[in-house]
């Protein structure tokens, strides 16, 4: 049976910010869960050495037989290295603390920035069971993330509403169009995303305001707000669409999550669209 004309069809998207805490290990673990609950079989890889996505989906260190650092040093299949979190439809790909050896481990190897896309690609019949594979990018734009770059087909930004969110932009987006000259052609910007978001506080209405009149349609319709639950659910190691699923944080996911789809939909639409 063929997909529907609205399933994300294995879309690999890179959650990326260089900047820290503006919520992308947040972003990956509840985006998924949204998708998820949408029907949609949904893989996180984890190539944060913190391992923060692994935690939050209750994985635990001792579980973790298998991680990202095996998986890029070709040891393990990723199809073996992959674990069923506690939400159905949501596995993950679990990361260590190993992992914060990797540009030294593999710096010196040609193939340093197609390590996780080889390992993505060499089961596509496992790879396809997915219809959508979130990468949770570390803080920093070092060879985890490039790599993450080069196996994806779009990058998804979290933008925390805050002065100076826009600046750091820059340097990402000349990322993303040198890895598009060189190693990942049709790579895309899928979008940004405020988090954080207070609309009582007017720093944030304006930060809002700047990146809508800079990025335009880049900008997600969603907003992710300050919300008690979002920062609550990683210590009892749930998405919070499990840990509250009523809350603005839950709807905000959910919300997101519609979109990203309608996204994708379009995108594909437009490829199938005789020029």
């Amino acid at each position: 049976m063929s997909k529907p004309v609205d399933r994300l069809q294995s879309r690999i998207v890179a959650i990326a910010n260089q900047k820290g805490g503006v919520g992308k290990t947040t972003t990956a673990v509840n985006l998924a869960a949204a998708l998820a609950e949408r029907n949609r079989a949904t893989l996180i890889l984890d190539i944060d050495p913190q391992g923060n996505a692994s935690t939050g989906l209750g994985i635990a260190p001792s579980d973790r037989k298998h991680t990202t650092y095996d998986v890029l040093n070709g040891d393990t299949p990723l199809s073996e290295a992959v674990v069923q979190s506690s939400v159905e439809g949501l596995s993950i790909l679990p990361s260590t603390t190993d992992l914060s050896s990797a540009d030294i481990d593999f710096g010196t190897r040609k193939d340093r920035l197609v390590l996780l896309k080889q390992a993505i690609d060499r089961d596509p019949k496992w790879r396809d069971k997915h219809d959508v594979i979130l990468i949770d990018c570390p803080p920093s734009l070092n060879m985890l993330t490039l790599n993450a770059m080069v196996a994806a087909h779009s990058v998804l930004v979290p933008l925390q509403s805050e002065f100076f969110a826009l600046e750091g932009l820059s340097q990402l987006m000349l990322t993303v169009r040198e890895i598009r000259a060189s190693a990942n052609p049709t790579l895309r910007i899928e979008g940004v995303v405020l988090t954080m978001f207070d609309g009582r506080n007017r720093l944030a209405q304006q930060v809002e305001s700047d990146a809508r009149d800079t990025l335009g349609d880049l900008v997600f319709d969603t907003v992710i707000p300050r919300n008690v639950r979002l920062s609550e659910a990683p210590s009892f190691s749930l998405p919070v669409l499990q840990y509250d699923p009523q809350s603005k944080g839950s709807e905000s996911y959910r919300a997101l999550a519609a979109e990203l789809v309608k996204r994708h939909t379009e995108h594909l639409n437009a490829e199938k669209t005789p020029a």
